[in-house]
């Protein structure tokens, strides 16, 4: 009777521990910037897209163009618009060559605050959604990549709350949602690839 007691006692606490963490605001993966860093960054990260664009010399071979993470959150920050109160820095959102499906697609709906970052090769992206009615902190990390003219993303990392979950239990999932939304995948006509290096998001044009 006193083991069925203590075991009853220890499911508990476990499930409350669970419950603390699933609701626990996780550390953010991205530092908040300054509204004139924001600016900068988000204007440099224009000037590269409008470059990228321009005609290819005859001869010339691939290019390439490189956004560090303060200029992509810059970037998607004010293509979103304005931003929570409680919210640090960027977002999936829309751009001339970045789109809400280039990162997570359809991963977390619902989304009320987010941050993005980059380190070595892995994105990172936090987002504020609700499951079963409470608000909750989900953290993806993983590669991004491209095959066949569409953008991947493969996860390393999943965190729900300050819960850290397998990645093996959740990438089946999401590639599973990725699959059904293949076509918000697909990279603009003039960009061969897209991935992560060195903590720069690069875009490589055909």
């Amino acid at each position: 009777m006193k083991l069925q007691r203590i075991i009853s006692f220890a499911t508990l606490a476990i499930s409350i521990l669970t419950l603390v963490l699933v609701l626990k605001r996780p550390a953010p993966v991205a530092p908040a910037a300054a509204p004139a860093a924001v600016a900068a960054n988000a204007q440099s990260f224009q000037e590269k897209v409008n470059q990228f664009a321009l005609p290819k010399p005859p001869g010339e071979g691939e290019s390439e163009v490189r956004m560090n993470s303060g200029e992509l959150s810059a970037a998607l920050a004010e293509a979103s618009g304005p931003l929570p109160a409680n919210a640090s820095t960027s977002a999936p959102s829309s751009s001339s060559t970045v789109s809400p499906a280039t990162e997570f697609p359809g991963a977390v709906p619902n989304i009320k605050d987010y941050q993005v970052s980059m380190d070595g090769d892995i994105v990172r992206g936090q987002f504020l959604t609700q499951i079963a009615g409470k608000d909750v902190y989900l953290t993806l990390a993983g590669h991004l990549g491209s095959k066949d003219g569409y953008a991947t993303f493969d996860a390393t990392e999943v965190k729900v709350g300050d819960l850290p979950v397998p990645a093996s239990l959740v990438n089946p999932m999401l590639q599973k949602k990725l699959a059904e939304q293949r076509d918000q995948l697909k990279l603009p006509d003039n960009v061969k690839d897209i991935k992560v290096e060195n903590g720069e998001l690069v875009l490589v044009e055909k």
